[in-house]
C-alpha cells in the first residue's frame, strides 16, 4: 500500500476540506505527522501547547482529573476529530487531557500555520466556531444528564452517544462495553453501571452479540 502524501492526508479531513490548492499545499508542508502509541498523552490537562492535533487514524480520549485523582471521560475522538485550537486561541492551559486509547496517528499543525490559516480562509474559520459550538452542547448535554437524569438514563444516553450506525442501518457499539468507562462518563460507580447494564440487557432494550458488540434496541431511546 502507497504511503500517502501529507497534502492528500490533509484533503482528507473535514477541517481543511475548503482550503484552495495553494493553501492545502501550505498547510501539507507545514504538518508534521506523529504516532501515539496506547496511553500516550497528545495534549495535557493544565499545560499549554502550541499545535494543533488532527486524529487521522485510531482513536482518543478526552479525559479530565480533578484534585483527588479521579478521572471523568468526556469524549472520544476519532478520524477527523481535532483538539488543541481553544489553548491555541486563547492561550490557555488545556482544560482536559487527550489520550490515545488505541494506536493513533495524528497531523500536528503549529500555532502560526494555524493562526495564518483561519484569515486566509473564512470557512476554515466558520469551521471552527462550529466545532466549538458543538463542544459546547456536548458539555450543555452533559451537565443535562447529570442534573436531570438517573443513572438508567445517564447509561442510556452515554450507550446511544457512543453507538454508531452500521450498513444494516443498526446502532452498534463495536467490541466489548468496558462499565468503567461508562461510570467515568457518567459519574457512577462500576458496580452500579454493571447492574444497569445486566438490567437493560434482560429487558431487550440492548444486545450482546457473539462478537462481543451491543447493539442498541429503538426503544432505549426512550430512557436517553
Amino acid at each position: 500500500m502507497s504511503i500517502l502524501s501529507n497534502l492528500e492526508l490533509i484533503r482528507r479531513v473535514p477541517l481543511f476540506s475548503t482550503l484552495t490548492q495553494l493553501q492545502a499545499e501550505s498547510v501539507a508542508d507545514a504538518v508534521v505527522k506523529r504516532r501515539f502509541k496506547r496511553g500516550e498523552v497528545i495534549v495535557e490537562q493544565g499545560k499549554k501547547s502550541d499545535f494543533l492535533a488532527i486524529v487521522l487514524t485510531g482513536r482518543a480520549r478526552v479525559v479530565t482529573t480533578d484534585s483527588r485523582g479521579r478521572e471523568v471521560i468526556l469524549a472520544t475522538m476519532n478520524p477527523g476529530d481535532y483538539v488543541g485550537e481553544m489553548s491555541l486561541i486563547d492561550n490557555q492551559p488545556h482544560s482536559a487531557s487527550v489520550r490515545a486509547e488505541i494506536q493513533t496517528d495524528v497531523l500536528i499543525l503549529g500555532r502560526a500555520e494555524f493562526a495564518r490559516c483561519l484569515p486566509e480562509n473564512t470557512s476554515m474559520a466558520y469551521a471552527v466556531m462550529r466545532g466549538l459550538v458543538q463542544r459546547l452542547r456536548q458539555a450543555d448535554r452533559k451537565i443535562e444528564s447529570l442534573a436531570l437524569l438517573d443513572v438508567y438514563g445517564r447509561v442510556a444516553r452515554a450507550l446511544l452517544e457512543t453507538a454508531r450506525e452500521d450498513p444494516d442501518g443498526r446502532l452498534i457499539i463495536r467490541d466489548r462495553v468496558s462499565r468503567q468507562d461508562v461510570a467515568k462518563m457518567i459519574g457512577a460507580s462500576r458496580e452500579m453501571v454493571s447492574r444497569v447494564m445486566k438490567d437493560l440487557e434482560d429487558r431487550g432494550f440492548i444486545e450482546v452479540d457473539e462478537d462481543g458488540n451491543t447493539i442498541i434496541k429503538e426503544r432505549l431511546n426512550s430512557l436517553g
